[in-house]
């Protein structure tokens, strides 16, 4: 399918070229470069999440924007504001596109600060995918999960954060809320058939983005697969057939 194509079944919304991030959640640099280089023009925006940032810490995110590929960092930033706001303020010199914060309020104000002025996206992560009720009953918190996410999402609005992650479940009753400017972003998206990994709160590709996600974040259904340009292709033909 042409992108051209694509973009007009799924409207003008962020992301409607092609909303696929496949996850570069591998060892090593060698890894990261053999997969980028198997899926081509099919994917053109990587996810470097903890496992890859701590093999290679900046190196691999260099040579993706060198090549004029678009990356979301991934380190979920969770510490004191200061610290994060100088953290931020890091990463918003190097060209990366999307980065996640922990969706607490003073973390999300420190965030915007050490962002600036930059056309660097902040992402406020909800409520991981991994997580199920009785994960929040350990922390805690006497809510459901939906209560929480809509909580955070609120709250992200409010202090100028750009974006959401959260998973494809919540995204349809969190759109409604949060309008259509702020990103959505789901991971917790494979195919109908696909395994689910540690994953909990899940739906497939199609379902994410008929509820009013942006970009599905796809890690081993695609990097696993025997052609993950093949695979990537397929899941862009799923969308676009539903």
């Amino acid at each position: 399918m042409t992108q051209m194509a694509f973009s007009n079944k799924l409207g003008s919304h962020p992301g409607a070229g092609n909303p696929i991030i496949v996850a570069l959640d591998v060892e090593s640099a060698a890894e990261a470069r053999e997969l980028v280089v198997r899926l081509g023009s099919h994917v053109n925006f990587y996810k470097v999440g903890m496992e890859l940032y701590a093999a290679t810490g900046m190196e691999v995110v260099r040579e993706l924007l060198a090549q004029g590929k678009e990356v979301f960092l991934d380190p979920k930033f969770y510490d004191i504001p200061e610290t994060v706001k100088r953290a931020v303020a890091q990463v918003a010199k190097t060209g990366v596109r999307f980065l996640t914060i922990h969706g607490s309020a003073s973390i999300m104000r420190a965030a915007v600060e050490g962002r600036g002025s930059t056309d660097l996206k902040l992402l406020a992560v909800t409520v991981l995918t991994s997580f199920g009720p009785e994960d929040l009953d350990e922390l805690g918190y006497a809510c459901e999960i939906a209560q929480l996410v809509e909580r955070r999402a609120r709250k992200a609005v409010e202090c100028g954060i750009d974006g959401l992650v959260l998973s494809p479940l919540e995204a349809a009753g969190i759109r409604r809320i949060v309008g259509p400017q702020t990103i959505l972003v789901t991971p917790g998206v494979r195919s109908a058939g696909s395994a689910k990994g540690d994953q909990k709160r899940v739906a497939t590709p199609a379902e994410a983005i008929r509820d009013g996600a942006n970009y599905l974040v796809i890690g081993r259904q695609i990097t696993r697969a025997a052609d993950p340009g093949a695979e990537a292709e397929r899941v862009l033909e799923e969308i676009a057939a539903a």
